[in-house]
């Protein structure tokens, strides 16, 4: 997986560069977080407070999992981006929390990311970061799964309000 992300990384900042784009990347994360900060917190505000423990499974996440998950990643890659390398507050509102205080926290970790992006720029890429674990990478391969898992628990969180009868955000028609 690590050298599947170093690939990407190496193959977006070649393609970029050789485009003449600058800060290519950086703009991508962008704009795929102004996507996900918007997707994100319509989703949870989209199911209802009752719902929040819904599984699909019992092997999978509630929903109220999937948004505790989301904030706790946010927190922890953007602090990684941001080279504080500071850990979410046990103290967090939890999975277990009331819809209002996991929404919360959920807005809170994009806006906070959104400062973050604000100053990244392709020239850092290459830069050691704090990762998950204690690890280090790069801060190219925290940008690409910062991405990726906007994208993926939002595809979750989209796939459990259909479950529940509710269209997802990026489903509705635009006003």
């Amino acid at each position: 997986m690590k050298r599947l992300a170093t690939i990407a990384a190496v193959t977006l900042l070649t393609v970029t560069r050789a485009a003449g784009a600058q800060d290519a990347a950086a703009s991508a994360l962008k704009i795929s977080w102004q996507r996900a900060s918007t997707n994100m917190p319509a989703a949870a505000e989209l199911l209802p407070a009752d719902k929040y423990g819904f599984k699909p499974t019992p092997e999978q996440m509630s929903f109220g999992e999937i948004l505790a998950h989301e904030a706790r990643s946010n927190e922890t890659l953007c602090g990684a981006l941001d080279g504080s390398a500071q850990q979410p507050s046990e103290s967090a509102a939890g999975a277990a929390a009331p819809k209002d205080s996991l929404v919360a926290r959920l807005k809170k970790s994009f806006e906070v990311c959104g400062g973050v992006i604000a100053k990244v720029s392709d020239a850092a890429l290459g830069d050691s970061v704090s990762f998950f674990g204690g690890r280090k990478a790069t801060r190219a391969r925290a940008m690409i799964a910062l991405a990726q898992d906007w994208a993926d628990h939002y595809s979750q969180a989209a796939m459990y309000l259909r479950l529940n009868g509710i269209l997802p955000p990026t489903a509705r028609p635009r006003q």
